[in-house]
């Protein structure tokens, strides 16, 4: 059964090339921009794990920091955001105004326990980096006391 998943990746991809050219010969003011962004499932990440951290990398052009949402529950990482498009096209008593709304969401598993608390997310340029500290048992943390 396994040696079919190959097989089926490759055919679903050609498929895919397929659709996105005749959207883009037969429609080109469509396109197939969002038809991809669909098939796809929103947005692709790459991963760095060290020992201490793991770090996680999606590249989202044009998405707003006000309009994502990362959480994290039971030792999983959630992207969620949402895109906002709009075109207007023409001048004078005619003008054609044309909104696109996105949205995606995309559930990491993490390979360890991590300290939600000392998560840290930056999004520079349109480059959404997250990086996720190990939770460390053995490490001591120091407890402030409150005098009252």
């Amino acid at each position: 059964m396994s040696e079919l998943i190959p097989w089926m990746d490759k055919e679903i991809d050609k498929m895919r090339r397929d659709v996105e050219r005749l959207f883009n010969r037969c429609l080109p003011d469509i396109g197939a921009e969002l038809f991809s962004e669909e098939v796809s499932g929103g947005i692709s990440f790459d991963t760095l794990l060290t020992d201490d951290t793991f770090t996680i990398r999606a590249v989202l052009p044009g998405i707003d920091p006000e309009s994502l949402d990362i959480s994290i529950r039971d030792d999983k990482l959630t992207i969620r955001g949402s895109r906002k498009r709009e075109s207007v096209k023409g001048a004078g008593f005619y003008q054609r105004v044309e909104k696109r709304f996105s949205s995606f969401s995309r559930t990491i598993s993490l390979p360890f326990h991590a300290v939600a608390e000392e998560v840290k997310a930056t999004l520079n340029k349109g480059v959404l980096n997250i990086m996720v500290p190990r939770w460390n048992p053995e490490k001591a943390r120091n407890i402030k006391i409150k005098t009252v």
